[in-house]
């Protein structure tokens, strides 16, 4: 009886053991602050559900993740859930390794922010799950503004605004620069949007694979001119390194900038680096070409998505857990952590409900910004196959420019470059 009753419990504990369902989840976060915000969201989740253990781990930024997510998955061991950066979505498609989640069970995402899943959704799918979203605002140092004779109160909206202030900062305070802009290809793609400007032609990559770039035209010689004129007038500082934002920060944050543009996520941190430098920071919407009716920006961040060829309840058990992380209340907390958007109404709604925006006025500015954004193919953003490089391509051009070249000749090379990377690109898919 013994002997039946010990092998009972052993064949009941192998039951359990083959019923256990495990999720590897890879993200880009290395830092403390989000990494370990994400590891209590897996340890609560694993212990409401004793069949299922998600493993969160970091796997390197967010290109590195990408191509070692495609590399595990021809190898079938690919992660259950996978963090992928907003850019890499064209690329993650083509790499026919991913299912869309609409695809995995039904799912309502009606309170997801427009905008947002927008971006996400392509051919008429859902492909990811929208987590970590941003969109880039001006931060600026009220003080210095003051000091140069400047209204704190309406710092510049336009292109022409933040060129007039400088010219009064230049006088006022001669040691001081005004902008501290990183050489970075995303704030090109968010002034395209803005303008309601398509990057690429068939409707941005959505009506069809992009062929083509349209940065050359007149919408993209705007924003090059902005740069340039930026830089020969003597406004301008950077680290000179392409999409170095972390040390255009630093450059702000010291003080040596009036101005800065970069990320909502990055609010957070601005805010404890002015508290810390003691000045007082401003938040506003990003600046615009002047007599540019504002379309909206677009969002950047990333979305989390689910691999192919796993078993039926590991792709549910994974797409329950992305559903629980970016759950109403998960939303809230993760936005007032980290400065990312909550993407879901529900989460704005909470926030307004605990008087979140009133006691952080600051947070605002971005919330506005983005859900006045309109719904068309520049604020949906720009879907291709090589759009990491594209970046790099647009950053050297910015580069070029601001190194004393002329817009319209680095704006023709700049454009051919994209072309024939896409044309090599486009060659994988006839």
């Amino acid at each position: 009886m013994k002997r039946l009753m010990l092998m009972l419990a052993l064949g009941s504990g192998l039951q359990t053991a083959a019923a256990q369902t495990t999720i590897e989840f890879w993200h880009s976060f290395g830092d403390a602050k989000r990494g370990d915000w994400i590891k209590a969201r897996a340890d609560e989740y694993n212990k409401a559900h004793p069949g299922v253990t998600v493993v969160p781990s970091y796997k390197g930024a967010y290109n590195d993740s990408l191509q070692a997510t495609i590399l595990a998955a021809r190898q079938n061991k690919a992660p259950a859930l996978v963090q992928i950066f907003e850019v890499g979505s064209q690329l993650a498609l083509d790499s026919g390794m991913f299912q869309p989640v609409s695809s995995v069970k039904g799912v309502d995402f009606g309170d997801y922010i427009k905008p947002v899943i927008n971006y996400y959704t392509i051919n008429g799918k859902v492909n990811s799950l929208p987590f970590n979203s941003s969109s880039p605002v001006l931060y600026y140092n009220k003080d210095l503004m003051t000091k140069a004779g400047l209204s704190a109160a309406t710092p510049p909206t336009t292109f022409g605004g933040v060129l007039r202030a400088c010219a009064k900062i230049k006088v006022a305070l001669p040691d001081t620069k005004c902008m501290s802009l990183a050489l970075y290809g995303w704030f090109v793609e968010q002034w395209m949007s803005e303008q309601n400007a398509l990057l690429f032609n068939n409707s941005n990559g959505r009506a069809g694979r992009a062929t083509a770039t349209t940065l050359n035209g007149a919408a993209g010689k705007k924003i090059f001119q902005f740069f340039k004129d930026l830089q020969d007038k003597g406004y301008l500082t950077n680290t000179g390194k392409l999409a170095d934002t972390d040390g255009t920060n630093a450059i702000f944050s010291n003080q040596r900038a009036v101005f800065t543009i970069n990320s909502t996520a990055d609010l957070g941190n601005q805010i404890a680096a002015a508290k810390t430098a003691g000045f007082q920071l401003g938040v506003s919407v990003l600046p615009i070409p002047d007599g540019t009716a504002r379309n909206g920006v677009v969002i950047g961040g990333a979305s989390l998505w689910i691999p192919k060829n796993l078993s039926k309840p590991q792709a549910e058990a994974a797409l329950d857990f992305a559903l629980y992380m970016t759950n109403t209340k998960n939303m809230a907390d993760w936005h007032k952590l980290t400065g990312y958007y909550p993407v879901r109404n529900t989460s704005i709604t909470a926030l307004r409900g605990q008087g979140w925006f009133t006691s952080s006025p600051l947070q605002i500015t971005a919330f506005n910004q983005l859900l006045a954004t309109k719904s068309n193919p520049a604020s949906a953003g720009a879907l291709n196959g090589v759009a990491i490089q594209t970046r790099t391509l647009m950053e050297q051009g910015l580069q070029k420019v601001t190194g004393g070249q002329g817009v319209d000749a680095v704006l023709s090379d700049t454009a051919n470059q994209i072309n024939a990377a896409l044309t090599d690109y486009n060659k994988n898919f006839k």
